[in-house]
């Protein structure tokens, strides 16, 4: 932890990231006749990149990964890119 971490009171206060793997624009017919075990195309492939969140802030990138382990089964995000957050969020 560097040195402006453990004097800012704030640095101990838990956010919430949500990660977007993607966008579906159906029209309201479309979606209107959705039912169990219907399949919603979204515009991104299995491979691209997922984006991170905080608010409506785009924080950083990364792929998706399945953790290994005790923890098998569990997503995970390896990031590839991270916005400069110095500033705040």
């Amino acid at each position: 932890m560097d040195d402006s971490a453990k004097f800012n009171p704030f640095s101990q206060i838990p956010i919430e990231i949500t990660i977007s793997v993607g966008k579906a624009r159906p029209l309201v017919r479309d979606l209107l006749r959705l039912g169990r075990d219907a399949v919603l195309p979204l515009d991104r492939r299995v491979d691209d990149p997922v984006e991170l969140y905080v608010g409506d802030r785009l924080i950083a990138r990364g792929e998706l990964q399945e953790l290994d382990g005790d923890q098998a089964g569990i997503l995970a995000v390896r990031l590839t890119e991270v916005a400069d957050l110095r500033g705040g969020l």
